[in-house]
């Protein structure tokens, strides 16, 4: 009976884990009930029991069809079926072109088409003949008929008319070329038309009624005059005295250079040693827009000149008191340019109503008004620089478009000369060499020097790598131009004999392109100072070129910069916010 109940207990399993589990199990319980009905064995036999496997049969996967295709009209699937079965198709044998689809999606230039009984030739022909005329052969159609029919776009007739004719074939022949009236021959002046006759079949479009011609005469006219520039008068010329007396009690004039205020003014000596300004000790307000450009009073600097877009212009104390002294009101537009004589008596403003004015400094009355009216209604007067050469002349330069550079007698208000050269508007003129000569930049991104009074540039600087320089000024020792060039940098050339670029002084940090912002150089050459699009005060150092200092000046751009030239840390700057300020 043992051996009975361990036969049972491995009865049903012929797998080796199986095997291996239940020898490390304990054995299992029998049930002597479901024993009952075995006979008992006599001495010497033993009890041996058919292996059994009661797994259920499973069908091998390749056993199942796979070209079997589902009725469409069924609703239930009893079975999983694969994704080649659900998607292939209903009737027909499988796509034997799948492979070469996937593989090269296009085999011609509008996209992937199987080959048909059609080569490639004709179908490339036939698709090509649709796209240039619009129509193409029906396959089914012998090629060679002559009444091809258009299966495509229904065009039969279009089809029809043309005889099936291909891009590669001879099309239809061209229409006649038009004709044209015989006007005459080219010695008769009033007859001859020539090209300009009409063609034979051309008829006169309808002429307008009376209303509409005149209608149309009154937008003509109003477009000729909205097109042309309107003659504006001068302004009317005065000016405000803000102090109470002009005059001192020996007589003498707010010209007259202050001798109080703890430093020579009369000198021509700079200062030894030059100091980085610090912080804001003053603000002159009284412009009630942005200030376009500030002039120092010549060799004493005690009075400061400001040109605004308030179309006003005003001088102001730079010592004692630091008060508005002259208000000169004379532009009817924004002031754009100011310039002293080399004596400080007189100067002359440049403003966008195309005027320039000669001002007497001390009295404020305009003794000369030259205007660009007279000779071209579209110049704009972009700056004025003055000059007195041998000391009689006064020379005016007034920059325009047409022609861009003009001198000016300011005796007579009338030009004198002409310097033509440049291809674009002329942005700024610098005299150099004890005022013997000048230069000049451009729109046209270059340099120009121009002896005194001789219409041809003697030197042209012209690099790929150049940018327009809108602001020029000479070092106090007249050895440097400092040129602000449009790529955010400053340019140093040479001022005597060859002009050639400096190419270990250039100064970067500060962003101006599009400004015209004014540089300047500290009296003692140790410092270059500017303004930038931000309203920063830049100081550079010059012998490095290292950028020391940068000062949060204005609200808006800083557009020009000076270093006093008798103090060793003193800066003036002006802004588009309407405020001049004073550093130290």
């Amino acid at each position: 009976m043992a051996a009975t109940v361990e036969s049972l207990v491995s009865y049903g399993t012929d797998s080796d884990s199986d095997n291996e589990t239940k020898s490390n199990a304990s054995p299992e319980k029998v049930d002597p009930d479901a024993l009952a009905h075995l006979q008992p064995l006599k001495s010497g036999q033993t009890m041996s029991l058919a292996l059994l496997n009661s797994a259920p049969e499973v069908a091998v996967k390749e056993a199942v069809e796979t070209g079997v295709h589902l009725d469409p009209s069924l609703k239930e699937v009893t079975y999983n079926p694969t994704y080649e079965t659900l998607f292939a198709p209903e009737f027909g044998p499988v796509n034997p072109y799948r492979s070469q689809q996937m593989a090269a999606p296009r085999n011609m230039l509008s996209g992937y088409a199987e080959p048909a009984h059609v080569n490639d030739f004709m179908f490339e022909q036939q698709r090509r003949t649709f796209s240039t005329f619009g129509y193409a052969l029906d396959p089914s159609v012998d090629t060679t008929s002559q009444n091809s029919s258009n299966s495509y776009i229904g065009a039969v007739d279009e089809a029809e008319k043309k005889k099936g004719l291909t891009v590669f074939e001879v099309g239809p022949k061209k229409h006649d070329k038009r004709k044209k009236v015989q006007g005459g021959e080219s010695d008769d002046i009033d007859n001859y038309l020539g090209p300009w006759a009409k063609y034979v079949d051309e008829k006169d479009g309808a002429k307008p009624s009376e209303e509409e011609q005149k209608e149309l005469d009154e937008i003509t006219a109003k477009r000729q005059k909205k097109g042309r520039n309107e003659e504006e008068a001068p302004a009317e010329e005065k000016t405000i005295l803000h102090v109470k007396d002009a005059y001192d009690y020996q007589g003498r004039s707010y010209l007259h250079v202050p001798q109080d205020v703890g430093i020579n003014l009369r000198t021509a000596d700079i200062p030894d040693k030059c100091y980085l300004p610090k912080k804001q000790i003053h603000v002159w307000t009284g412009h009630t827009k942005g200030v376009s450009a500030i002039r120092l009073f010549p060799v004493s600097g005690h009075l400061l000149l400001s040109c605004s877009m308030d179309c006003k212009i005003k001088l102001w104390e730079v010592y004692n008191e630091r008060r508005c002294v002259r208000t000169f009101i004379g532009h009817s537009k924004a002031v754009r340019d100011i310039c002293f004589n080399n004596t400080g008596t007189q100067y002359m403003s440049a403003a966008y109503d195309r005027y320039l004015k000669l001002w007497d400094t001390e009295t404020g009355r305009s003794s000369h008004g030259c205007g660009d009216k007279d000779r071209n209604a579209t110049n704009l007067i972009y700056l004025c620089v003055c000059n007195l050469f041998q000391f009689v002349l006064i020379s005016l330069f007034s920059l325009s478009l047409t022609p861009p550079l003009s001198q000016w007698d300011a005796r007579t208000g009338e030009v004198v000369q002409e310097y033509d050269r440049h291809l674009g508007a002329v942005n700024t003129i610098t005299f150099v060499d004890e005022n013997r000569r000048f230069v000049s930049t451009s729109d046209d991104k270059s340099l120009r020097v121009w002896e005194w009074d001789i219409p041809v540039d003697f030197k042209y600087i012209a690099e790929p790598s150049m940018h327009s320089m809108p602001a020029v000024t000479l070092s106090p020792n007249g050895k440097w131009l400092a040129c602000q060039s449009m790529d955010n940098q400053i340019l140093i050339f040479g001022a005597q004999n060859r002009f050639r670029l400096n190419k270990k002084k250039i100064f970067k940090g500060h962003m101006v392109a599009g400004y015209a912002c004014q540089v300047d150089f500290s009296p003692d050459m140790s410092y270059v100072v500017s303004g930038d699009a931000d309203g920063k005060l830049n100081i550079w150092d010059w012998k490095t070129t290292k950028l020391y200092h940068r000062i949060k000046a204005h609200d808006k751009v800083c557009i020009s910069a000076l270093w006093h030239p008798h103090e060793t840390s003193k800066v003036i700057t002006c802004g588009w916010d309407g405020l001049i300020k004073l550093w130290d």
